[in-house]
């Protein structure tokens, strides 16, 4: 990690120096800093230059400028960005325990995070599985002893034009909504990291509640009856009802991709699989450890 953060000219000439500088853990694809801008307690993040960075840069700060619209707030204020560093500021936020029920105020942000305006956001589409997917889903199936017949094939070829289908929405998606890349503060959820951003279905990201976030480091699955009390809240923060064959079609997708192969390693009774307990929130997440698409099995 560098010593010092690379602010560029622009930045420090609109924030002034940081000061009382301190690094921050965080995953080899950035360095984080926490600082102090004039007395302002601020986050300094820089990705580091690698296959994507500035693609990964640009929906982060998009996806912050759309979010900021969002009242309750759900993410850290920006103060600044520099595209050429590939820097970008926030205000710090000032983060506590979560509660037993963490899930439900977590959906609600995340319902209000996809309901953000995105008109004129400059943001990819989001971009489903495949029918490569399919074919090495199948090939894994088969291998397991389960050999699939024609007819599951045909079937899974139809989710993928529902899904092509509903891809035309526009929310606010995340890309990593994973336990780690939420604050819980006093005034409610902020989401943070927003490099895997981008525009579609809100139900491709709230199926992570019921399947056990299938892009993260670790799974952690909820009781029914706060499952459906974070889904409700999720519909009365985001104004769009529960579609069951939507997302039971959303589940389905994030089955079959090949990045959300650590499904495989679900958790049983009160057993503790890569540092997370069933039900509850994940307890430290590894610095540095498996990115999005990694399997944890």
């Amino acid at each position: 990690m560098r010593s010092r953060p690379p602010l560029g000219d622009g930045l420090e000439a609109r924030l002034g120096t940081p000061k009382r500088v301190r690094s921050l853990a965080s995953s080899p694809r950035s360095d984080v800093w926490r600082a102090t801008f004039g007395g302002t307690r601020a986050v300094i993040k820089h990705l580091v230059a690698g296959d994507g960075a500035d693609d990964r840069f640009a929906r982060e700060v998009a996806a912050l400028e759309a979010a900021s619209a969002v009242r309750p707030p759900v993410v850290p204020r920006l103060l600044g960005a520099d595209p050429a560093q590939r820097t970008l500021v926030t205000e710090y936020v000032e983060e506590r325990p979560p509660a037993a029920d963490w899930i439900v105020p977590y959906a609600a942000a995340l319902g209000r995070l996809h309901r953000a305006p995105t008109e004129g956001v400059d943001l990819p589409r989001w971009s489903g599985p495949t029918s490569a997917d399919i074919e090495a889903f199948l090939r894994l199936a088969a291998w397991l002893g389960v050999p699939a017949t024609d007819q599951t094939g045909a079937e899974l070829e139809a989710l993928l034009t529902r899904l092509a289908t509903r891809s035309a929405r526009a929310d606010l998606l995340h890309g990593g909504p994973c336990p780690a890349n939420d604050l819980h503060t006093a005034d409610g959820v902020r989401f943070i990291d927003f490099e895997q951003a981008s525009l579609g279905d809100g139900m491709v990201e709230l199926a992570y509640l019921r399947i056990g976030f299938p892009t993260c480091w670790c799974s952690t699955g909820q009781p029914p009856e706060l499952l459906a009390e974070a889904e409700a809240a999720y519909a009365e923060a985001s104004g769009h009802p529960i579609d069951e064959q939507a997302l039971a079609d959303a589940c389905t997708s994030w089955t079959i991709r090949g990045d959300a192969g650590h499904l495989a390693g679900q958790q049983r009774g009160g057993e503790r699989i890569a540092g997370c307990r069933i039900s509850g929130k994940p307890e430290n997440p590894p610095v540095g450890g498996p990115s999005r698409g990694s399997a944890v099995i």
